[in-house]
């Protein structure tokens, strides 16, 4: 029964969010294919982010997780990662900012076998949480999650 209640959900919840994992980012999120598998992907952006001192606070295995369950999924993990020096200010323009930071970085692959990095847009942020205030924060930010995803997706 739960088997068939949880396939159900993550069935609905695919077909919801496929249109925007095509690349449009309604989703909030910048999207790359990545040219090494699922977990290659993070542990070169962790490497990244660690270069430059960027806080890796989490990683999740979420096949890992559907393991335990008895469920089969692709590799899927997240990486939770930020920078008080930049999540702070956003933060205090408005402190529901805290809900999407630290930010996240997902990396799956898919059914036709390919790997994907999905990073937190921090524009997405910007509109979510009426921060213009904070925008040349915002534009950094934005600038470097997508220079450290190409890095980290690229074949070099």
């Amino acid at each position: 029964m739960i088997k068939s209640l949880l396939a159900a959900a993550a069935i609905s919840l695919s077909m919801a969010v496929a249109p925007a994992l095509a690349g449009d980012s309604a989703n909030g999120t910048i999207k790359m294919e990545s040219a090494h598998d699922a977990a290659t992907t993070l542990d070169r952006l962790e490497a990244i982010f660690k270069e430059k001192g960027i806080t890796v606070f989490a990683r999740v295995d979420h096949a890992a997780g559907a393991k335990k369950i008895g469920e089969d999924m692709a590799p899927t993990q997240l990486l939770l990662f930020g920078n008080p020096k930049l999540g702070t200010p956003l933060m205090k323009v408005n402190r529901e900012a805290g809900f999407d930071l630290p930010m996240k970085a997902l990396a799956w692959t898919d059914d036709a076998g390919k790997t994907w990095l999905a990073v937190t847009d921090p524009a997405a942020l910007k509109s979510r949480y009426g921060l213009d205030a904070a925008a040349p924060v915002i534009e950094k930010m934005s600038g470097a999650v997508t220079a450290m995803g190409k890095k980290a997706t690229s074949k070099e």
